[in-house]
């Protein structure tokens, strides 16, 4: 869950090669790097930006320890003591442009970009993509649950079942930017200020001779955040019975019960008739909590059958995104120094989609002034001009699929973190991000945001991009000849 010390939490290829460049001495040579995604997760419309935080801790803390260099001098490549001497004065001296946290992203569009040396940029790699990756995963799978859900309330449950503590605590973190109230997790609270809750486990009402006694002691203790789980023995002939009394024994002390929690069985037909037995004992006012291997489907299908369920608790399948466990974020070359010039650099693949588009760039979102909508992110050269007037948005696979804007605002999207080395970007609280995340989903249609075939959003090149990417391709295959 530290930042500090993890100057190793990468690849081991990534270390030879910065080996490799040293011996070569082209390792001061300047680099740029783009990371980015190529597909969307679970076949979602957008993806939600997360894990910025963790980079630039990661980043303004990347230092090699004793240890490290220790390690280092014991692996078979036989490092050479000057190359690891280096390594003791390294810091990141780059620049890092990225994303905000909370913005809604798209395939094949930069969300971050990191200049530098070739050493520093592709030693922070690994890190990078593996913080990007897992959390805006996370926030995407969130987002998508929110998306069902509407204005119910949404707990993170997934702490048990998250693959090791810092899946669990950023996780609950990313899962909190993309629109959940609350985490089970005490540390991503204390950490992150996260509001946490939680109730009571069956081992408690298993703990007492009856499910009574266990009730009417949790509410003797905590009276004014009562949430019963009633589903230990038998749900509607005893759990929530007993639930109503213990209600009715905190009324009559001034008090009222908050909630009810469902864990298992037909959620739907159980919430239905507990409403009914809580309404019928003029106990209206108390909510009804499910959870038991939620998601997006689930609470779905449970709405459309009526269920009468006021907060539901995700976990195992959101903290691990079960239906896809990986975003595949991937981090490209796109420019490099050649004899004191950065020339553009692209990758060639069998696979049409993992061409690489060249040279460094930036993102414009293109917002009609009109509707205050998105109309597409345009992706540009650092030295176009700004888009300002009438504006060519053409498909990149279909180029002959084209349309003209005019009257938008030109937002940009990557903005500066790191300067020379130098933290110049001010993170924002969890709260401004979780703001940020909010005003990102009002700037969209809704066809863009359905969860079922979501309409596909444009993310166009200019003109310099595409003409760039189709000489490089051409002339790679004239040398192929």
């Amino acid at each position: 869950m530290q930042t500090a010390g993890l100057a190793l939490h990468t690849d081991k290829y990534q270390i030879n090669m910065m080996y490799a460049h040293w011996v070569n001495r082209s390792h001061q040579q300047k680099a740029v790097f783009e990371a980015y995604f190529r597909k969307l997760p679970f076949g979602n419309g957008y993806a939600v930006f997360a894990g910025l935080e963790r980079i630039v801790h990661y980043i303004a803390n990347l230092r090699f320890s004793d240890e490290d260099l220790k390690y280092l001098s014991e692996q078979e490549e036989n490092y050479d003591t000057a190359f690891l001497e280096e390594l003791k004065q390294f810091r990141f001296c780059g620049n890092i442009y990225s994303m905000k946290e909370g913005a809604l992203v798209f395939p094949n569009e930069p969300l971050i970009r990191v200049e530098g040396t070739i050493m520093e940029t592709q030693l922070v790699e690994t890190a990078l993509l593996n913080f990007m990756n897992f959390q805006t995963l996370i926030a995407t799978k969130a987002s998508r649950v929110k998306q069902v859900a509407g204005d119910d309330i949404l707990l993170e449950f997934g702490t048990r079942r998250a693959q090791e503590a810092d899946a669990a605590v950023w996780g609950a973190r990313a899962a909190y930017i993309a629109g959940f109230h609350a985490t089970s997790n005490m540390l991503a609270g204390q950490k992150f200020g996260i509001p946490t809750k939680g109730t009571h486990a069956h081992s408690w009402v298993q703990s007492f001779s009856s499910e009574q006694e266990a009730f009417d002691t949790y509410a003797k203790v905590m009276p004014d955040e009562v949430t019963l789980l009633v589903d230990t023995f038998d749900t509607l002939k005893s759990g929530v019975p007993h639930a109503i009394e213990t209600a009715k024994k905190l009324e009559a002390a001034g008090k009222k019960m908050s909630a009810i929690r469902l864990d298992s069985g037909d959620l739907a037909y159980l919430s239905i008739q507990a409403r009914k037995m809580l309404d019928d004992a003029g106990l209206s006012y108390i909510k009804i909590v499910a959870s038991n291997d939620l998601d997006e489907n689930t609470i779905l299908n449970l709405k459309a059958q009526g269920a009468r369920i006021d907060t539901w608790g995700v976990g195992t399948q959101l903290i691990t995104a079960a239906d896809q466990p990986a975003l595949g974020g991937v981090y490209k070359l796109v420019e490099r120094e050649v004899n004191g010039e950065m020339v553009p650099t692209i990758k060639i693949s069998g696979n049409p989609e993992k061409v690489s588009t060249p040279g460094k760039k930036d993102v414009y979102r293109i917002v009609d002034r009109v509707t205050g909508k998105a109309t597409a992110d345009y992706i540009v050269f650092p030295d176009e001009e700004k888009p300002r007037d009438r504006l060519k948005l053409f498909n990149p696979q279909h180029p002959y699929l084209q349309k003209y804007v005019k009257n938008y605002e030109a937002v940009p999207m990557l903005h500066q973190i790191f300067e020379n080395g130098k933290l110049v970007y001010e993170l924002p609280s969890l709260e401004e991000i979780r703001s940020y995340h909010r005003a990102q989903m009002e700037l969209f249609w809704p066809e863009y945001l359905r969860k079922l075939n979501p309409e596909i959003y444009r993310v166009n090149l200019s003109e310099k991009v595409w003409d760039l990417k189709q000489k490089l391709m051409a002339e790679f295959m004239q040398t192929e000849e």
